[in-house]
């Protein structure tokens, strides 16, 4: 088999994953509002319509519940779906076919039902689009029972962990987040899958334990370069997966550095990095030389001025900031 490697945009990594599990699995199948819409979701679901008709790529009204249960309703009849929620926000309204129904499918049916379906849900923050345009709610997911979620941070990662998500029996949320969809990786032409729940190390190190996903982790993966020329040397985990936690990755790198630095793009009270911050003090507090530091945005909701939200979001300059503090 080839594994040939080009540079892929992180938008068009989805747009390829997309095409390619379709092209395979004629039971896969796109709804979702504005998946014919570049103006909705850039070039993610570029020529799906022309490849595979309105059949299979479905663009819905504005009514996420409806579309939402449309889409178990099919998983459930044994369909494979993708439903694009172009905003993380509104998917809110979908609440009852996600968290209801879908995640508990499997376990009121004792395994013997399978809802094989993925909730794509965009995360649109910053841009002065304010507190209803502007969340990130993967610690919401990450509570429920029955759900998966994944929040790859480059194009390489969201093409393997789509296509596992896609291919799973049971319920993926994916955290998908605008501000990569410019970034590019070296991207195999070939489907292939990347394992739900488990992370990767981008950058070994001896200091400091840097844990973080999804364009944080891109952005993490910035300011650990800045601190190399401080010669400060930090190991950076790059999640991947936020349900389930790859504790085993997080454990063994704490156990090496005895600093942690969690950053996370949601607020922090009962947060991603409130849960690793908790398992970390419960099973190695003796291997903590500082306590644990998470980063995470002020218990506000998102402010619509571009000056605020300079001070609202995490940058590369506060992970800096951060991993210098731990370190005194």
């Amino acid at each position: 088999m080839s594994t040939k490697n080009r540079k892929l945009s992180y938008s068009l990594a989805i747009n390829e994953a997309l095409k390619q599990i379709m092209a395979v699995d004629q039971d896969v199948f796109v709804i979702g509002q504005g998946v014919k819409s570049p103006w909705y979701v850039g070039n993610t679901c570029k020529d799906l319509i022309r490849l595979y008709g309105e059949e299979r790529v479905i663009d819905t009204p504005i009514s996420e519940n409806a579309m939402t249960g449309a889409a178990v309703g099919a998983a459930l009849a044994g369909m494979s779906v993708i439903i694009m929620h172009p905003r993380s926000d509104f998917s809110l309204y979908a609440f009852d076919p996600i968290i209801n129904q879908a995640a508990n499918w499997s376990y009121m049916n004792g395994g013997r039902a399978s809802v094989p379906v993925v909730f794509w849900l965009v995360v649109n923050r910053a841009g002065e689009q304010a507190a209803q345009h502007s969340q990130a709610l993967h610690s919401l997911f990450s509570h429920i029972p029955g759900l998966k979620v994944i929040a790859p941070s480059n194009a390489y990662d969201v093409k393997g962990l789509l296509i596992s998500a896609i291919r799973d029996p049971n319920p993926v949320v994916f955290i998908d987040d605008r501000w990569l969809y410019g970034q590019e990786d070296n991207v195999p032409e070939e489907i292939y899958e990347l394992p739900i729940g488990k992370g990767i190390i981008k950058n070994e190190g001896n200091e400091v334990t840097l844990v973080s996903s999804s364009f944080l982790a891109a952005e993490s993966s910035i300011a650990v370069d800045l601190l190399k020329v401080e010669g400060i040397s930090v190991e950076l985990i790059d999640l991947r997966s936020i349900k389930p936690l790859d504790f085993e990755l997080i454990f063994n790198s704490v156990k090496k550095t005895g600093r942690l630095v969690i950053v996370d793009g949601s607020w922090k009270t009962n947060s991603i990095a409130s849960e690793i911050s908790a398992t970390v003090n419960e099973k190695l507090f003796g291997s903590l030389k500082v306590p644990v530091l998470r980063l995470n945005l002020p218990d506000a909701p998102a402010p619509a001025s571009r000056t605020l939200e300079l001070e609202y979001y995490i940058t590369k300059n506060k992970i800096v900031n951060a991993v210098k503090s731990i370190l005194k």
